[in-house]
């Protein structure tokens, strides 16, 4: 009997005996489907994809950017932080790095990303609350104090004033000596997203995108192991899209990137390498590894055949993944160490360059020192104990998995082309169109959650009559205070001459839409003007973008 007789014949006893038990013991529900409501069959075999994977490190990249992946080198562990003063972060910085760390990643406070000063009365109450407060170079140095740039890469999650920080790296590289070329790291840099999802934005989309060629066209020259923009679906998803919608607004505000970058007279290829994305990690474990699949395929093809990129390195989809805080809860909270090393293993089956497990305590607070070093240690032992780290894409090849990435494709590809169909990311953006769909989403699921359709473990099923009272981090109220007077203390000690200096340069420039600003900021940067000061001259200039 041939072998495709067999099979086919093996298919209808199965398919016999199923009806058979169905009658016994019925399904649990129909239809199952994945968080993007894509359907998941009972059982996926040689018929149900064809497989389009190349080998690792072959476009379109589905099975890995790198040939040998991590059995050459694991990804890179960060674990972001960043709470009250410079100080205070800077030693848990360097115990993370202590315990094994290989990656720096910077939380800003509330101000910081907004453009404003500690002193300024927008930022009163919210000063070194959700991450580390930065006014001047000053804050920056002790940030960074006895941590090597040239060893060290550094992810900074910062948005509209990102040329600024990025500038007060740069200055902290060259106080230590460090040469420009090897500065490595990563700035966030995704304005699109802060206006579809995050809220943090300061400028209008038309001056935004220019400050973002500007950090490309600047770090091409001077600092080319720089990644300049992080493009980030992790936000995306946080407010409430679904795994497919999270992959599709962020690769088309790739593309926007990629657009103004090439309207601004840059070459595709004297940028592309250095774009990174960013994305997250939620539960349904096989669904997350087809995304990523999927994204990186999509990505190849972008960059190859749309814009004609001839270097390889423009082709390759790079990410860094985070776990899912919106998955956290704060009922039961030792369960998010289970929720978090299944997305952290879906990130390293998927591929991910670079990690950050989220701390069980999250959902309530800062985490503490131990939950910090209980999230780098799951890394760890996924990484060296596990074993999912020996073989390059260990699920590739699944009948599911397979499937699963070409429907995953299918539908980001069909929300690409509704994009196209607006006129693209920017416009998709003024006219709410990812902001409705995201949002459409995010009500769906609430409501499945308060029907029990969508099961959270501790949240509406298998609770606990327990009151939540973890050991959790407090911010010192003082260190407010403290950031205010120091602050003020660099303003009297500082040039002023200089610094007026440099702000009017920015402001002149500023008006020339060709300029590129990046010096100018680098300048009062190096003179501690402020990122409130600095921010101010162009909020003048540019005005503030006030939403929808």
């Amino acid at each position: 009997m041939s072998e495709n007789k067999l099979h086919s014949s093996e298919k209808v006893q199965y398919e016999t005996s199923v009806s058979k038990i169905l009658k016994r013991f019925p399904e649990r529900q129909q239809p199952f489907t994945t968080s993007s409501d894509i359907e998941v069959k009972r059982l996926y075999d040689a018929d149900s994809a064809e497989s389009k994977s190349s080998y690792p490190g072959q476009y379109p990249y589905t099975r890995g950017i790198q040939p040998t992946m991590y059995r050459s080198r694991f990804w890179t562990m960060r674990q972001y932080a960043g709470f009250g003063s410079a100080a205070e972060t800077n030693k848990r910085f360097r115990y993370l790095l202590e315990q094994g760390q290989t990656g720096l990643s910077v939380a800003f406070d509330l101000p910081t990303q907004i453009g404003y000063d500690s002193d300024d009365i927008m930022s009163e109450g919210e000063v070194g609350k959700v991450g580390v407060a930065i006014d001047t170079l000053k804050d920056m140095e002790r940030l960074l104090d006895q941590i090597p740039l040239d060893k060290v890469s550094t992810s900074m999650t910062i948005n509209a004033p990102a040329s600024v920080l990025l500038c007060m790296y740069i200055a902290v590289g060259e106080k230590q000596g460090v040469p420009l070329e090897k500065l490595t790291g990563t700035i966030q840099n995704d304005i699109l997203k802060e206006y579809i999802a995050r809220g943090t934005y300061i400028f209008p989309p038309k001056p935004s995108m220019r400050l973002i060629t500007n950090i490309f066209e600047y770090c091409q020259k001077f600092v080319p192991k720089f990644n300049t923009i992080s493009i980030s679906g992790y936000h995306i998803r946080e407010a409430g899209s679904n795994a497919v919608q999270e992959a599709a607004f962020t690769i088309a505000n790739g593309i926007a990137y990629v657009d103004a970058a090439i309207e601004s007279g840059l070459d595709v290829d004297s940028f592309a390498p250095r774009l990174a994305f960013f994305f997250n990690a939620h539960n349904n474990f096989f669904e997350e590894v087809a995304k990523f699949r999927a994204s990186r395929r999509i990505w190849a093809k972008i960059m190859k055949e749309h814009y004609q990129a001839k270097d390889p390195k423009s082709w390759k989809l790079r990410f860094h993944t985070q776990t899912g805080g919106s998955t956290l809860t704060a009922q039961q909270p030792d369960n998010n160490i289970v929720r978090v090393t299944l997305q952290a293993l879906a990130a390293v089956m998927g591929g991910t360059q670079s990690l950050h497990t989220n701390s069980r305590d999250e959902a309530l607070s800062l985490p503490t020192e131990d939950s910090a070093r209980i999230a780098l240690r799951t890394q760890q032992i996924i990484a060296h104990e596990s074993g999912v780290a020996d073989t390059i894409d260990p699920l590739g090849g699944s009948y599911y998995v397979e499937a699963l990435t070409d429907e995953m494709e299918e539908k980001i590809n069909e929300y690409l082309e509704q994009i196209k169909e607006i006129g693209g990311a920017v416009q998709a953006v003024e006219e709410g169109y990812m902001q409705r769909e995201i949002h459409q989403n995010a009500y769906e699921i609430q409501k499945r959650i308060e029907k029990e359709e969508e099961i959270i473990v501790g949240l509406n099923k298998f609770k606990l009559d327990e009151e939540v009272n973890p050991d959790l981090l407090k911010v010192d109220e003082a260190l407010e205070k403290a950031q205010i007077e120091s602050l003020q203390s660099i303003r009297k000690e500082r040039d002023q001459k200089a610094v007026d200096k440099a702000l009017s340069a920015l402001k002149e420039n500023a008006k020339t839409p060709d300029a590129n600003l990046i010096p100018n900021i680098l300048d009062a940067v190096r003179v501690y003007a402020s990122v409130g000061e600095i921010c101010n001259v162009l909020r003048e200039e540019f005005g503030e973008y006030t939403g929808l």
